[in-house]
């Protein structure tokens, strides 16, 4: 039997677990099915299956070849996901963008990536011409719905491109270690191992409506994309999450299944609930044991808590027992060890880094753009080292334990405590810097930022952030701030974190 097909069933004749087949037979079969409804819009598969063809003869018209990049910066709309069709289509890589990023962190991304376009919406022009004064080219200001949708252009049906499983399908940036953010080369085969893993941790079936709140940028609402031609499911997208409209959005779609990330489900489970509003299942990464039960009784839902990242393909165990505060076991296709500084398991009970193997070619990242260092340092002997540590119980159940490197987790995003003190030690009257996570007062963690002023003489912690802000995306400035004489260094020179108290109580407080 085909190892791809013993955890993947064959979609199609010849299906080689990639996406372009699926998406483009899906895209002519049941012409009126529904695959996602943007705030209440319906898009059928014939109307998406027009405004991609429009889209893929636009970006024709640009000279993109098979191969190009193409930056995308905007937010959640019909025609953004239209576009993310389009680009997989054409054989184009996608380079998703946060829109939330600003001066120094969007500079270095296109720099990074070296677009040969970019597509944006005018409400981030400043920004971009800001990141753009280095001579970053390549920006385009446009309704990309309107693009999509215009009915006095006809569609062109560009045949599809000639792709591989193993094509680059877009480059995603990640904060999970120290240093700069590194471009995660995802590939066709990974977003089919995405999709399909989704179905499989949301417990998600026919007639299913999962609703979408994450920005397209991000790997969580991204896997989501290729679900419906998968199984007849709907997607519900919304523009952002809002936790005062999200009942009302909720119950308008219909809505059965949530995603969620770090403290949403605590959010919503101390927003007012109103009758008969019930989560069938939400699924994702964040639930503290401490708050498990609370959350599932006061939503109702089943809680199916997984751990995972995109450089595996986004998702590698599913607790779907419930047991509270674990991440459950590793997906069929995937193999977990924790190993202990010398590279030898762990006894278990203890912690360890997890390391990830798997028999199914192409379910981690073959390695990340430009970064030879940092690839081989990931990927060794054909396993996966996450910089992750977790620990497992008697029953074999997994529990995360941390993250080994030096990078926090705020609000849904890494942040690499590299990208935040790279931009404040420029201020004129900061001596050094150090960025540390803190835990948060809903899920995950906060930042809090050590600071040693130049001949002691400091500013205002409001004047501070005002002079921050711009410059840094906003899950990226810290909430918490802490005046220090100086720092402990190692013989390098490098402040010794460690020694740094990971306790905000005292510090000043951003409101």
């Amino acid at each position: 039997m085909n190892p791809l097909h013993t955890h993947f069933p064959p979609r199609l004749e010849g299906d080689s677990i990639d996406v372009a087949p699926l998406l483009e037979q899906g895209l002519r079969q049941a012409p009126g099915r529904v695959v996602f409804v943007f705030e209440g819009q319906a898009v059928t598969c014939g109307e998406l299956r027009e405004r991609i063809d429009r889209l893929r003869a636009w970006l024709a018209s640009r000279g993109l070849r098979q191969g190009d990049r193409v930056a995308v910066m905007l937010s959640n709309s019909a025609g953004h996901i239209a576009l993310i069709y389009a680009l997989i289509l054409s054989g184009l890589v996608w380079v998703p963008v946060n829109t939330r990023l600003r001066a120094a962190g969007l500079q270095y991304l296109l720099r990074h990536a070296r677009p040969r376009l970019l597509v944006a919406e005018d409400e981030y022009a400043e920004a971009i011409e800001q990141a753009r004064q280095d001579g970053v080219p390549l920006a385009s200001g446009m309704d990309l719905d309107a693009v999509a949708a215009r009915a006095d252009v006809a569609p062109v049906a560009l045949p599809p491109a000639r792709i591989r499983h193993a094509d680059t399908l877009c480059i995603i940036y990640t904060s999970g270690t120290t240093g700069a953010p590194k471009g995660v080369l995802f590939t066709h085969r990974m977003m089919r191992i995405a999709s399909e893993a989704t179905l499989r941790v949301a417990n998600a079936k026919a007639g299913d409506r999962l609703f979408v709140w994450e920005p397209l940028c991000h790997i969580g609402g991204a896997q989501m994309l290729m679900v419906p031609f998968l199984e007849p499911v709907q997607l519900h997208v919304v523009e952002r999450f809002s936790a005062s409209r999200f009942w009302e959005q909720w119950r308008g779609a219909g809505a059965t299944h949530l995603h969620y990330l770090g403290g949403i489900l605590d959010i919503l489970a101390q927003a007012p609930q109103p009758p008969q509003s019930h989560i069938q299942t939400a699924w994702g990464a964040g639930v503290a044991a401490r708050s498990w039960d609370a959350i599932r009784q006061r939503l109702g839902c089943e809680i199916r808590e997984c751990y995972g990242m995109t450089e595996c393909s986004s998702f590698a165990t599913l607790n779907a027992s419930g047991k509270p505060g674990s991440i459950g076991r590793p997906l069929p296709w995937l193999r977990v060890e924790l190993q202990g500084q010398d590279g030898l398991p762990v006894a278990p009970g203890e912690a360890g880094e997890i390391v990830l193997s798997s028999d199914i070619e192409g379910a981690f990242l073959p390695g990340y753009l430009d970064n030879p260092e940092a690839s081989r340092r990931a990927l060794r002997d054909g396993r996966l080292h996450t910089g992750d540590s977790a620990r497992q119980d008697a029953d074999g159940d997994y529990f995360f334990v941390g993250r080994a490197t030096d990078s926090m987790r705020v609000r849904g995003e890494n942040v690499s405590a590299w990208e935040v003190e790279r931009v404040f030690i420029d201020h004129p009257a900061i001596q050094a810097c150090a960025a540390v996570g803190v835990a948060g007062d809903v899920g995950e963690q906060e930042i809090l930022l050590y600071v040693q002023f130049i001949d002691g003489t400091p500013v205002e912690w409001a004047e501070l952030v005002d002079w921050a802000r711009p410059r840094l995306a906003s899950y990226q400035l810290p909430r918490y701030f802490r005046q220090t004489p100086g720092f402990e260094l190692t013989p390098s020179e490098r402040i010794r974190k460690h020694l740094l108290p990971r306790d905000a109580q005292g510090a000043w407080r951003r409101a």
